[in-house]
């Protein structure tokens, strides 16, 4: 199955950035849309507080806990507007994918495949971590802070989920992903060959996949728009911290591999931080004739 536009496939944009507590996220979604080709379906764009220079609140164990829950349902209200096959999301931080994956779920009765391509892996609780992006894959497997979870009416099967590309974990995270069962494939055994996914899609019996990106997973000396290639950042500001060793051409084949064996129905892209960008916007906002 063709990952070709479709009149049944929902584009959800949603430039929320305070599950990540990181402002330029907002900016990287929208830049994000106008990059993607045109599509001749429907496009809603969910609703998000504007960044401010105001710090957020922890409620809860939870960086603006508030904001999210409301951002939440907003994005289920965009896309029970249209009940759509399938959604494409542009993000934003990784938990924009938490109402489009688990409305799939439901709406695929329970039976959702879910390709989490990404350097970490999602799960953590409010015990560990103060910001929402790190627990979405666990929401939605029906782990984590009960206002999330209950959003998720029919909980991913743990055994209907692989990451790709998952790299040095945590303690807490491999208990998890042991305990879960969860398989997973690391740069190295996707390099030359996605053999390891197509396997374990063939062993889930699944159908219809969901596929979340997160950029993060993608070498930082070749892709510069991620969170750790901040020029801002100080040598060594992000040692000790799991990052990306894949190749753009390694996930398009990945993905496209993915996509001849089953039906992808749910395609999200997260967290892309194009700091030239942001740089060349905020300069221009200080010039003559063009700014303020």
């Amino acid at each position: 199955m063709s990952l070709d536009k479709r009149a049944d496939t929902l584009r959800l944009i949603m430039p929320q950035w305070q599950g990540g507590n990181n402002p330029p996220y907002y900016f990287g979604a929208e830049l994000l849309a106008w990059l993607a080709p045109a599509t001749d379906g429907p496009v809603e764009t969910v609703p998000v507080k504007l960044p401010s220079d105001r710090p957020l609140p922890k409620e809860d164990g939870i960086v603006a806990r508030t904001d999210l829950l409301e951002q939440l349902d907003a994005a289920f209200a965009c896309i029970r507007k249209y009940n759509p096959d399938r959604i494409a999301v542009l993000g934003g931080d990784c938990l924009v994918d938490l109402a489009p994956f688990a409305y799939l779920n439901e709406r695929y009765d329970g039976e959702l495949a879910v390709l989490w391509i990404d350097a970490h892996p999602d799960i953590l609780t409010p015990k560990e971590f103060e910001h929402a992006h790190a627990m979405v894959l666990g929401n939605l497997l029906g782990n984590g802070d009960a206002d999330f979870v209950k959003t998720v009416r029919r909980p991913i099967k743990p055994q209907n989920v692989m990451y790709a590309g998952l790299k040095e974990t945590l303690p807490v995270e491999g208990d998890f992903i042991e305990k879960n069962q969860l398989r997973f494939a690391g740069p190295a055994a996707l390099a030359e060959t996605s053999q390891p996914v197509i396997d374990w899609l063939k062993e889930t019996g699944a159908r219809h996949i969901a596929i979340h990106f997160d950029l993060d997973v993608l070498d930082a000396s070749q892709f510069r728009s991620l969170l750790f290639a901040n020029p801002a950042d100080q040598p060594g500001a992000w040692d000790g911290i799991a990052q990306g060793s894949m190749t753009i051409p390694q996930i398009v084949r990945l993905i496209n591999d993915v996509a001849a064996h089953s039906d992808v129905v749910g395609l999200g892209i997260t967290e892309h931080l194009p700091w030239d960008a942001l740089a060349m916007r905020n300069m221009l906002r200080q010039l003559p004739l063009l700014g303020r």
